[in-house]
């Protein structure tokens, strides 16, 4: 009996911390608590009605003060405040940078008190492989506490985001992702990040299907904001493309029995590629990343991706090499500088001094 209580006390001392085993720092997981201000686009001189909304964060670098979450969480927030785990207190954020394409906020928190003893979220460099496990922490809906929920990489893919209907690249997992999840860091068994939740399939359409923002893409964002002190986005091609798996197209356009590639469309005139591409032009590779006649490149021995994803690594400025075809010769074409496209619709407006449409009235009418 004597050894029963000895044991007994020795459980209550390691109670504080029973998820230690797990290796994943759940400290570093905070809950975002954001009051919504949205502009009424129909009476552009009037705002909507506030809402609230909650959803996950986490602390990526304690020196600097950065907190990473889902763009969605703190879109037109009029007071965004993060609050730890076990704590009582909400500190209030301010939002830095947003990346609306690949769904990523930095927060900075300026109070002392909230930085004290957090854990730091490490990225992990690589893209997990399928059946690998994952750990998907966050503060959920059905409850006010930390949640965990654990599944297995499904797919790892080029997807659209929600947010924007940018294509890039994602992780499918089989992990519940709820509403409040949005945000929270996705782990791997060594403890390491390796994505964020951010959205997933309604349970009418399929069960089982999160999906994962891929640390290569937050890496990207981050990258972008040290490189040009603020968010600059993913580059474009800024074409239409048409596949080329029809054998008479192929022969149409004078392509060889080896030559794969996709027909190229319409071309933005805003966009970089506007001086080197024309319509009618097949395009072979992308930085001698050879093109699939379906529009795919190599990813991965077994796995291949739509090769957007291989232009969105790219930053604005950089230059990149085409290989195409005109008029049955192969020429290899350089985009000096990758620049944004000019959208006659900005994606958003935030960062404005004026957050809300532009509108002018003309005798009774409204345009906005």
């Amino acid at each position: 009996s004597g050894h029963g209580v000895q044991a007994k006390e020795h459980e209550d001392l390691s109670d504080d911390e029973g998820l230690e085993g797990l290796g994943v720092p759940l400290d570093a997981v905070v809950k975002v608590w954001c009051v919504h201000s949205m502009p009424n686009f129909s009476l552009p001189w009037q705002r909507k009605r506030q809402f609230r909304s909650s959803g996950s964060g986490f602390c990526i670098s304690r020196e600097e003060r950065v907190i990473l979450t889902n763009a969605h969480c703190v879109e037109w927030g009029a007071q965004v405040k993060v609050q730890r785990r076990g704590s009582d207190t909400k500190h209030l954020a301010t939002v830095e940078s947003v990346g609306w394409e690949c769904d990523c906020a930095v927060l900075r928190v300026e109070d002392e008190e909230f930085w004290d003893g957090i854990q730091v979220v490490q990225l992990s460099k690589k893209v997990p492989h399928l059946e690998e496990p994952v750990l998907c922490v966050g503060f959920p809906v059905g409850g006010d506490t930390i949640s965990v929920t654990s599944g297995v990489v499904s797919r790892v893919e080029v997807m659209t985001y929600a947010q924007t209907s940018a294509e890039l690249l994602g992780i499918q997992i089989d992990a519940a992702i709820n509403s409040g999840n949005s945000g929270g860091p996705a782990f791997n068994s060594a403890g390491e990040c390796l994505g964020m939740a951010f959205q997933s399939l309604g349970a009418d359409q399929a069960e089982n299907i999160g999906y994962v923002i891929p640390t290569v893409v937050i890496m990207h964002f981050l990258n972008d904001l040290l490189r040009h002190k603020k968010y600059t986005g993913f580059p474009t091609l800024g074409i239409d493309v048409q596949t080329m798996e029809n054998a008479h197209l192929r022969q149409a356009y004078g392509m060889g029995p080896k030559q794969k590639g996709l027909l190229v469309g319409q071309v933005a005139p805003t966009a970089a590629a506007a001086k080197v591409l024309q319509e009618g032009d097949v395009l072979l590779a992308f930085d001698n990343e050879p093109i699939a006649n379906d529009g795919t490149v190599l990813f991965r021995k077994h796995e291949r991706v739509a090769f957007s994803w291989v232009i969105a690594q790219k930053f604005y400025n950089d230059s990149a090499e085409l290989t195409i075809l005109r008029n049955g010769e192969e020429l290899k074409l350089k985009i000096d500088k990758f620049h944004p496209e000019a959208s006659l619709v900005p994606v958003h407006l935030f960062g404005r001094s004026y957050e809300g449409p532009s509108y002018l009235i003309v005798a009774g009418l409204v345009f906005t």
